[in-house]
């Protein structure tokens, strides 16, 4: 199969204009639009395999780096929920047709802020969202509440937190510019309304974004369709080859509740 196109987004203005890297697959609708983690890219494993799952089938599909990750320009530490949501919405902007939106962790927040930008707009093109392990509210519930005194003195002090990462060998850093940027996009407490169908993948052993927290989202989502799948002896990432699996399924449903059935022919 044909390689996707490589494209530079230049977003904002100024001092704070940077340069986005985005793969894109042409295809035929509906299109897939990936969002990836914290600190994660456009070429890992799910984003990969959802890109596999558009050509095998002619579906176009985008992806690109947050400012700060992969090949995309900007400063990580400079990364906030408003930066990354803005570029979320000036890459959805060049796509056209229909959408089913895929957001993993981090993604599956900006999945949600995304939709809701969009409709608030007028633009009603997401007709699925699908989330994997959705660290939604992270920058509160799955960060800041779980600092501990050393941690938050850090913050006060440095303007930054950096815990160990078992993906990486270098730390993990948290600034306090995300923490107090990500208060203003918090969606817990309401109830969320998506318009569209949403599905939701969760690991079992998930340590980063626990079961409790996906529960937490579900209980939000009060008015449109949603189908929960626990994997009890998934981790966070939800990478294995049968989680792909799981996920080419959900994708494969959205695109069957996204695309209308062709009328039969009565003679």
């Amino acid at each position: 199969m044909p390689d996707p196109q490589t494209m530079t987004l230049r977003v904002g203005s100024g001092t704070a204009a940077r340069d986005l890297a985005i793969l894109r697959r042409p295809g035929q609708p509906p299109g897939l639009f990936w969002l990836g983690g914290y600190r994660s890219d456009m070429v890992g494993g799910k984003a990969t395999a959802l890109d596999a799952f558009g050509a095998a089938r002619g579906l176009a599909v985008t992806r690109f780096d947050y400012s700060g990750h992969g090949r995309s320009g900007g400063d990580f530490l400079e990364g906030t929920i408003s930066r990354w949501l803005e570029e979320a919405l000036a890459v959805f902007a060049t796509t056209q047709d229909p959408q089913i939106v895929v957001g993993s962790s981090m993604g599956g927040w900006l999945a949600l802020l995304l939709n809701r930008a969009l409709r608030l707009s007028g633009t009603v093109r997401v007709k699925a969202i699908i989330l994997i392990a959705p660290a939604v509210d992270m920058t509160e519930e799955l960060m800041r509440k779980t600092f501990t005194k050393k941690e938050l003195k850090s913050l006060e002090k440095r303007g930054l937190v950096e815990q160990p990462s078992e993906y990486s060998g270098e730390p993990y850093p948290i600034t306090a510019g995300l923490i107090e940027d990500g208060a203003q996009h918090l969606l817990f407490g309401r109830g969320i309304e998506t318009g569209c169908p949403v599905t939701i993948l969760q690991g079992g052993r998930d340590t980063d974004v626990p079961k409790e927290h996906a529960l937490r989202l579900l209980s939000h989502l009060l008015s449109d369709p949603v189908t929960f799948t626990l994997v009890p002896d998934g981790d966070h990432r939800l990478s294995r080859e049968q989680d792909l699996r799981l996920l080419e399924g959900a994708v494969d449903r959205a695109i069957a509740d996204a695309v209308p059935a062709r009328p039969s022919l009565e003679l």
